[in-house]
């Protein structure tokens, strides 16, 4: 089977979009959804609708610091991301934010963990940007895949079974590289791994195409894909919104 994993939409139907449309030509059996569907972007509805509708339909979804800061006050976003956060509120009705709400932290099956952040501790919405970070979030689960979002930047961790026996040199036995996208990744035995999906709704890794993560159980493979979409017309619903221009700006940047 090939399952999708998309994380950090962001409010980004177009992107959003183009994704679901480039999984479904690659023939993914299965949808996961890592968190952060709202916010910063201008349809923030749209997308709460459209991952309850792949829920209902079997699909998975997860819950990101921007889908809990909704229910959320005194946060400390940074300044643009607290005037969306507000305009965001405004925009999503009461099923969209009981649905938001109740998402759960963590889905594990079959050998893999889904969580938006750091899986050592879920709720604190940590980054895993190093080798120390994701050497930390693979001690904290058994299974051999983790998949996370919240970087924005696609990467590939991966640690020897055993890594994590006492007295092991853990971080120093931590590999870390950019996948290329398209290229399958072999996730090869007697390792355990660790997937940063990338964005669909806002890339921070220069490229401004939207990118998720393609896992096919078969093959023991993991695929990143850039897709492109219309960020022409995403910016410009949120310049019409009255929100942040920078928000705007930074989707054509991939920053």
């Amino acid at each position: 089977m090939r399952i999708a994993f998309m994380a950090d939409l962001h409010a980004n139907r177009e992107a959003l979009e183009a994704c679901l449309a480039h999984a479904q030509a690659q023939e993914a059996g299965r949808l996961v959804f890592l968190g952060d569907y709202v916010n910063y972007g201008a349809d923030p509805e749209w997308v709460a609708q459209t991952i309850m509708a792949h829920v209902e339909k079997g699909g998975i979804a997860l819950r990101g610091n921007h889908d809990a800061a909704v229910g959320e006050w005194g946060g400390s976003m940074t300044s643009p991301a607290e005037v969306a956060l507000e305009w965001t509120r405004n925009q999503l009705g009461p099923s969209h934010r009981a649905f938001l709400a109740a998402l759960p932290l963590t889905y594990s099956e079959n050998g893999f963990l889904c969580v938006h952040a750091d899986a050592s501790a879920p709720s604190r919405w940590s980054y895993v940007t190093d080798t120390e970070d994701a050497a930390r979030s693979l001690r904290a689960t058994t299974e051999r895949l983790t998949l996370c979002g919240h970087v924005h930047k696609p990467a590939l961790y991966n640690v020897p079974e055993g890594s994590d026996a006492p007295g092991a040199a853990r971080a120093a036995k931590t590999t870390v590289f950019r996948p290329v996208a398209g290229i399958p990744v072999p996730l090869l035995p007697r390792r355990r791994w660790l997937a940063i999906v990338g964005s669909v709704g806002q890339p921070r890794d220069g490229n401004p195409a939207a990118a998720y993560a393609l896992f096919d159980t078969a093959r023991g493979e993991i695929t990143t894909f850039r897709v492109a979409y219309d960020i022409d017309a995403a910016a410009e619903k949120i310049r019409a919104a009255g929100l942040p221009a920078m928000l705007a700006d930074r989707l054509k940047w991939g920053l």
